[in-house]
């Protein structure tokens, strides 16, 4: 157990191991191990004689709290035969970087050494991160390895494109390390108490067109829609994230749909709507827009500008063909009032009440007080928390609504 940590921080079911191979890229893969324990993975990791030239055992040790296997016959080990322990306990084989010669080995099905005997050992979703030369990634041996692997439904994140350790630019970079985060995320999830349902999340603000440079905007941040989203993806759900404008990382393992207005989120939301069992919506959307939007740069004048505005669609009150549906309620004032009177008008199953603006509830702040109501007139009173521990406790009270349902 990494120092500092308590046992319930490692999730149930998230024992991941990580193959690190003789890649340049190896000293990313240090921050990858981080990330995974900082989600409450389990990280064991394995390493190739060549991964240690490059990055020494002692960093994963470090961040991971555990013993980094390098040996077929280390006698320190806690595992008896450890290879097939470590296929064992492995609820993931994660290959990060993937180097052209492991590829190679895994399509032969050699294991001449712990990492390879590990991958032939183990039952669990392999998932690979090649990072290589992109000479060495085209050559048709290589292409050929990949779709051997890829026809036995081993997945693959990246390779990226992008500048090489060589000084070259093309294919081979390792990919980014959220996006391999989020793609083993997905996979453990697959266990999870949202697995095999279809969720719809909103996020982010919408922009509404004044001119062509031009828009109504608010200062939605996107924090609590992308916790959501990531949070049901790590519980086993497919989501479609359905996200305004926002300065946020693109997150993986998911959909995403990237609208900038309130007509473009409604669009997007319609069309998955009915496939969806839960439609979660923290998005801050337009509730008017310019009626005329100019088609050109509008210019400054000596007088005043007016806009006539319209109202826009209401989504929620829109798409009521999906079984479980969420709102939110931000609000300066009569918190739970305004929240019970959204509840009631557009029949959802459950409303997000948060109080917003002044110092206390900041835009763009990681933390959240929130107020939750349920049709059933059940009414929860959350104290501040993270966005991804407040999105945790909404994706309970969506659970148990799917399996009333």
């Amino acid at each position: 157990m990494r120092p500092g940590l308590t046992q319930e921080v490692v999730v149930a079911g998230r024992e991941v191991v990580l193959g690190v191979s003789g890649s340049i890229a190896a000293y990313k893969a240090v921050d990858l191990a981080s990330k995974l324990a900082q989600a409450g993975v389990a990280v064991h990791v394995v390493m190739t004689e060549s991964a240690t030239k490059l990055v020494g055992p002692a960093s994963f040790r470090a961040i991971t709290g555990r013993a980094v296997s390098t040996d077929m016959f280390q006698l320190e080990s806690p595992y008896s035969i450890e290879h097939v322990s470590l296929a064992e306990i492995a609820n993931l084989v994660l290959i990060a970087p993937a180097t052209a010669n492991v590829v190679a080995k895994m399509a032969c099905g050699i294991a001449d050494d712990l990492l390879t005997c590990t991958v032939l050992a183990s039952r669990a979703p392999i998932l690979v991160a090649p990072a290589m030369h992109t000479a060495m990634w085209e050559n048709a041996a290589t292409q050929t390895n990949v779709e051997t692997l890829r026809e036995r439904g081993i997945g693959f994140v990246g390779p990226a494109v992008g500048r090489l350790a060589s000084g070259g630019h093309g294919t081979g970079r390792f990919a980014p390390v959220e996006e391999i985060l989020g793609e083993s995320l997905r996979i453990l999830g697959r266990s999870g108490d949202l697995a095999g349902r279809r969720m719809i999340v909103s996020a982010a603000g919408t922009r509404e067109p004044i001119d062509p440079v031009r828009f109504l905007g608010n200062r939605s941040s996107g924090k609590m829609g992308y916790a959501l989203a990531e949070a049901a993806r790590d519980r086993g759900a497919e989501v479609t994230l359905v996200s305004g404008p926002t300065l946020l990382p693109r997150p993986s393992g998911m959909n995403v749909v990237n609208v900038e207005s309130a007509s473009d989120m409604l669009a997007a939301i319609r069309e998955a709507a009915p496939a969806a069992d839960a439609l979660i919506m923290p998005a801050a959307v337009a509730d008017y827009a310019p009626a005329s939007p100019a088609s050109e740069k509008l210019k400054k004048g000596n007088g005043e500008l007016t806009l006539r505005l319209e109202r826009t669609a209401d989504i929620l009150d829109t798409v009521r063909d999906v079984p479980v549906r969420v709102g939110f309620a931000a609000e300066t004032e009569n918190l739970v009032e305004n929240a019970k009177q959204k509840l009631q008008v557009k029949a959802l199953d459950l409303v997000v009440a948060n109080a917003v603006g002044g110092e206390e509830s900041p835009f763009g702040s990681g933390t959240n007080a929130a107020t939750l109501l349920s049709a059933s007139g059940e009414i929860e009173e959350f104290p501040r928390l993270s966005k991804r521990e407040l999105a945790e406790k909404i994706l309970d009270r969506v659970r148990d609504l799917l399996d009333a349902h």
